[in-house]
């Protein structure tokens, strides 16, 4: 089982709790760090380690049951589903939301396109690192 730790919230983010953790859980499935099998934290340990309230993250694990990406196992918990990858065209689609965050935020901080595009890649290097 993935350690809770793998989730991280930032109330202040203006995006809300239960949608943080269903993006990170599909994330981390796309990345193949959640594998097809793996089981998700329990609600208890993911509420208990990120100090939130049980039914958020209930309410992201039914969300994520809902959109088939994870089942539930009775007796066992969540576990990720067997899935195709999406087209690239749903990928990209699904990666814009964050892509124009990132994109605001670095325009408000005064960085030219080149200069996030090469911040982007160092990212990209330092995720590739770590596996």
């Amino acid at each position: 089982m993935p350690p809770a730790f793998l989730f991280r919230v930032s109330p202040s983010d203006g995006v809300p709790i239960y949608r943080q953790v269903v993006e990170q859980v599909e994330a981390l499935t796309s990345s193949a760090r959640l594998k097809p099998g793996d089981f998700l934290p329990s609600v208890r340990q993911v509420a208990e380690e990120l100090q939130i309230n049980p039914m958020t993250v209930s309410k992201a694990y039914s969300l994520l049951e809902r959109d088939g990406l994870v089942e539930l196992v009775r007796g066992q918990g969540m576990r990720v589903r067997e899935r195709a990858p999406a087209p690239l065209r749903a990928r990209l689609d699904d990666a814009m939301p964050d892509l124009l965050r990132a994109a605001a935020r670095a325009r408000t901080l005064g960085l030219t396109l080149d200069q996030t595009v090469q911040r982007l890649r160092q990212a990209w290097q330092e995720i590739d690192h770590e596996r």
